[in-house]
């Protein structure tokens, strides 16, 4: 007998066991409600038994096999729950789901299958979070700031949709997997970049979970290097008080060198492959910054070299405009902002507040505060609201 274990450690049992609890019982029993609803009886168990005996050796093991005993149970119970039964002859396989390579599969099959293209890229996020993720509706309704029903509606289309649309469960065939590929890269990316601690660590680790499954896959390799390397700096970028911290004055001895330098290791790796792609790119990019000391020891021509293949691959006013801003520290601000100027961007905060820095730095302090004030107005979250709205006022008052 283990130790006994509290509610903490069976919320981050069920957070690293949940995904690939359910997507096994799909496997095994072909729907998504079944699965997920055994996996969430299989830890109310866990809740009133491991506290009392301690944490079983094989945590995972324990909540899949329980999680199948309960479904067969509630199967039973219903009527058309016993012929489903009949057709999958369930009731004769092991008692224990084996841990085997297959379970590997599962998972990579149920990522694609949140990720399929018939669904809306908003459902796809979702369901990823949800299912994969091990993250409850509301947490779920929390990143997307919508409120709880609402998300439930959302995840219950999406997973109708599925089952109407007869989606495959299954990893797509190879002349199908570069495109696929690219949702599920992307909505692992959307994941992180909503910003919150819990979302971005389930990023990463699905990102990790992803890179295990298809090692092959350099993009796969190219995301998981991104989202490390941009987390390796992630605490830096705000103050104690909450105020935004630039790049350019953070302090570097803060910065993760673990998860640098795993970010690094995999970037050497995936950039050894002919043509990299969009996410290599990204990476290789975040690597140049966090190799550089100071922010005037970034080689900014690298930078803007990368940018150059990245624009090629990707040709997204977005890009054109990250790389604009490594023009404007090669070439200078005049050449960076002749290049913004053409940007189609209005919406987006980052457009003005890369225009107000340009325009500050060639000493147009009126056109630069207004356009700090446009980006502070846009901005996504406090701490750069409010770093832009100081920036303009200063500007206004001479600073």
């Amino acid at each position: 007998m283990t130790d006994p274990v509290g509610e903490a450690a069976i919320g981050r049992a069920f957070r690293e066991e949940s995904g690939r609890s359910v997507a096994t019982l799909i496997r095994v029993f072909g729907q998504i409600d079944i699965a997920e609803d055994a996996v969430q009886d299989a830890f109310a168990t866990a809740l009133r038994v491991w506290p009392r005996d301690g944490l079983p050796p094989n945590p995972g093991g324990w909540i899949t096999t329980t999680a199948r005993r309960c479904a067969i149970d509630r199967l039973r119970r219903d009527g058309r729950g016993r012929e489903l039964l009949k057709e999958l002859a369930v009731l004769d396989g092991p008692d224990e789901v084996e841990e085997a390579p297959e379970v590997a599969d599962d998972r990579l099959r149920l990522i694609f299958t949140c990720c399929h293209p018939a669904l809306a890229p908003e459902a796809q996020v979702a369901l990823t979070l949800r299912l994969l993720g091990g993250l409850r509706t509301e947490e779920v309704a929390r990143a997307f700031l919508v409120a709880e029903p609402a998300m439930a509606q959302r995840l219950v289309r999406a997973k109708r949709k599925i089952k109407l649309a007869r989606i495959p469960y299954r990893v797509p065939r190879d002349h199908e997997l570069p495109a696929r590929l690219r949702s599920v890269l992307a909505v692992l990316y959307l994941i992180y970049n909503t910003g919150a601690a819990e979302f971005r660590a389930e990023a990463i680790r699905l990102a990790r979970v992803l890179g295990s499954l298809m090692p092959d896959e350099p993009e796969a390799t190219g995301l998981l290097a991104l989202l490390l390397l941009t987390e390796s700096r992630f605490r830096t970028r705000v103050a104690d008080d909450g105020s935004l911290v630039l790049l350019r004055d953070q302090d570097r001895t803060r910065w993760d060198r673990a998860l640098i330098d795993e970010g690094h290791a995999l970037v050497r790796a995936c950039l050894r492959r002919d043509r990299p792609g969009p996410y290599q790119l990204q990476a290789a990019i975040n690597a140049v910054h966090t190799d550089a000391g100071s922010f005037p020891a970034t080689d900014w021509a690298q930078i803007l070299a990368l940018y150059d293949q990245l624009l090629a691959l990707a040709p997204t006013p977005v890009v054109a405009l990250n790389r604009a801003i490594a023009v404007g520290e090669v070439h200078g601000p005049r050449a960076a902002l002749d290049l913004v100027d053409e940007l189609d961007l209005p919406d987006y905060h980052a457009f003005h507040a890369t225009r107000a820095d340009l325009l500050r730095r060639l000493g147009r302090a009126g056109d630069a505060a207004a356009a700090y004030a446009a980006a502070a107005a846009l901005a996504p979250n406090p701490a750069e609201r409010a770093y832009l709205a100081a920036r303009a006022a200063a500007l206004r008052q001479g600073g």
